[in-house]
């Protein structure tokens, strides 16, 4: 049996077309269903519904041979394993869905220039805090970093925090709040990760999926060019 972990959300729904192209059918709306495990069309492949941020933690530990998370979760996860001594996680293939950027943002009236300079010091509301940290420290920006696992726009109006570190797709969220984003720290896109173990063990049938998913992604990207 093959498991692979998905979050609910804009990536299950992102990767429905790709196992479809794949000739895998998700046997049940997770939507409608209170089920964690889910059977698939293709024999020996079953679906598990985790949390996004959990979906690295469930294939790194064997709860699920691969997985499908953002690359924004799996950078944290890898600083977080890196200090812990965890192994490190298979990334074969960038799968293009759900992307978006993780970007710096402040109020409209924030003089983010100014607050930057070397060798100066801000607050900064994230719940990407490795990342956050390494990019700041790259500019040689003294940051206090401020935890958040949700409305992160308010940090900066209820002067919690001078910026905040993001998730931006449309930026419409920001607009109506008066943030403006002053940087855009990187592209952000869902990958395929998959247990190293698993693959040594079940290594034709987790190749067949990969390369399954590879084709999946050449022929969605040809088909929006």
């Amino acid at each position: 049996m093959i498991t692979l972990a998905l979050s609910k959300g804009r990536i299950f729904d992102d990767s429905l077309p790709l196992l479809h192209a794949a000739g895998i059918e998700v046997l049940e709306d997770p939507e409608k269903s209170r089920k964690l495990i889910i059977g698939t069309s293709r024999q020996g492949l079953r679906v598990v519904l985790v949390r996004a941020t959990d979906v690295p933690t469930y294939v790194e530990h064997g709860g699920a041979d691969l997985g499908v998370a953002g690359l924004d979760v799996l950078l944290e996860h890898s600083a977080e394993g890196a200090a812990g001594g965890a192994t490190a996680l298979y990334r074969p293939l960038d799968l293009r869905i759900a992307r978006c950027r993780m970007s710096v943002a402040v109020r409209e009236d924030f003089d983010y220039a100014a607050a930057i300079r070397q060798g100066s010091r801000i607050r900064v509301a994230t719940k990407y805090t490795q990342t956050a940290r390494q990019h700041f420290a790259a500019k040689g920006v003294h940051v206090d970093l401020i935890k958040l696992y949700g409305s992160m726009e308010l940090a900066p109006l209820t002067g919690l925090a001078d910026a905040i570190v993001d998730l931006v797709s449309t930026g419409s969220t920001l607009k109506a709040n008066h943030l403006v984003e002053v940087e855009r720290i990187m592209d952000i896109s869902s990958r395929l990760v998959v247990n190293p173990a698993a693959l040594k063990l079940k290594r034709e049938e987790l190749r067949g999926l990969i390369d399954a998913f590879e084709a999946a992604v050449q022929a969605q990207a040809q088909a929006q060019a």
